[in-house]
């Protein structure tokens, strides 16, 4: 377990950023919905306005070039910036940008894992990503994002979930389940690995991932074939190909495989509670059905 830094700094520039009226956190209120024993949801109902960039219409400033000094954690080298999500739903929301142009819709490269392992190395917890539009990102430009955690705590809802899904990580099978045939998990290396070790070992993982779901590789597609989810915790990684952005009102980006659904004004509640929160994600993904071995 490190050190937190770069969590107590997020907590002390939210609280100077929120005085100024930088930071601008949601007000939602919150639900447990209980799909099975290994897959739990946390169901939020916006109670604010909505902001700026969960809007789908209309064109969207780049909030990260230049970023608001006043959303600044840390700067690391090279090329990455840490800065606070302007509207948080939890406390200490942080995203990692590259501090210059690079298309959130492209490959993720070895800088960018490697400036995930400098953070988490101090503040762990859950890592996610979405590779587009289509996959629920709000911005173009690059930036994965962490909601820190603590030691003894769960990572996301459904942790249990994908930890399950681990037992049969040698191949994906093909089943009827269309939330396994667009999911594919792999075990993380030990936190005792060195930095460079680690960033090259997720770095792996990632395109090994990107392999057996049919999303391409560097060396072979200028960018990815499909849209994805990434969630990255202390135990694993995983990675779900996406066909549409949301669903009955929803818009899912990765946080909704971990377990957290955020219902607008546009949500349709109603279709949730009938059909429930496991149906509204195999709206949204797109299934790969043959058999891969994973290497």
């Amino acid at each position: 377990m490190g050190t937190e830094t770069y969590w107590n700094r997020a907590l002390e520039q939210s609280k100077r950023a929120i005085k100024s009226g930088a930071l601008v956190p949601l007000s939602t209120s919150l639900e447990h919905l209980i799909s099975s024993p290994e897959s739990n949801f946390e169901l939020r109902t916006l109670e604010s306005r909505l902001p700026k960039h969960l809007k789908r219409e209309g064109p969207k400033p780049n909030p990260f070039r230049p970023w608001d000094p006043q959303l600044e954690v840390a700067r690391l080298n090279p090329g990455h910036t840490v800065i606070l999500n302007k509207y948080p739903v939890q406390r200490g929301h942080m995203l990692l940008i590259t501090a210059d142009w690079a298309a959130q819709d492209g490959w993720l490269t070895l800088a960018d894992w490697s400036a995930l392992v400098q953070v988490d190395h101090d503040t762990s917890g859950l890592w996610f990503f979405n590779s587009g539009p289509i996959a629920g990102a709000s911005q173009p430009h690059r930036h994965l994002q962490l909601l820190p955690r603590n030691k003894d705590e769960t990572s996301c809802p459904r942790d249990l979930w994908f930890q399950k899904r681990l037992s049969s990580q040698r191949t994906i099978e093909t089943t009827s389940d269309s939330l396994l045939n667009c999911c594919a998990v792999v075990s993380r290396l030990s936190h005792e690995k060195d930095n460079d070790e680690q960033a090259q070992h997720l770095y792996q993982c990632y395109l090994s991932l990107s392999r057996q779901l049919g999303i391409g590789h560097p060396s072979q597609d200028q960018r990815p074939r499909s849209f994805y989810n990434l969630l990255i915790t202390p135990r694993w990684i995983a990675m779900v190909r996406r066909r549409r952005e949301g669903a009955a009102g929803f818009s899912i980006n990765a946080l909704g495989f971990a377990g957290y659904l955020l219902a607008t004004a546009s949500a349709d509640l109603n279709w949730l509670k009938t059909y429930g929160p496991e149906a509204l994600l195999r709206e949204v993904v797109l299934e790969i059905r043959e058999n891969t071995v994973v290497e």
